[in-house]
């Protein structure tokens, strides 16, 4: 549920998407291809390996940068 609509800040509850598609998927009511999910340290360890040390392209800098806290 969006987040408009009452949706909570929460891993289950967001999925990342660039501008364009993030307008889309709620004019159009998109749902996601997979249930989104709270990663676990495997799967954030498993997805760290597959950069180089440090690695963070400068064009995704806003967009990692959050403002709010999750709920657990």
């Amino acid at each position: 549920m969006p987040r408009v609509d009452g949706g909570q800040t929460s891993w289950t509850n967001i999925v990342a998407a660039c501008s364009p598609c993030n307008a889309r998927k709620d004019r159009f009511r998109i749902k996601p291809l997979r249930a989104p999910y709270e990663p676990s340290q495997h799967d954030l360890l498993a997805a760290q390996r597959l950069f180089p040390p440090n690695f963070m392209h400068e064009t995704w800098a806003d967009f990692l940068y959050w403002d709010v806290e999750l709920e657990h």
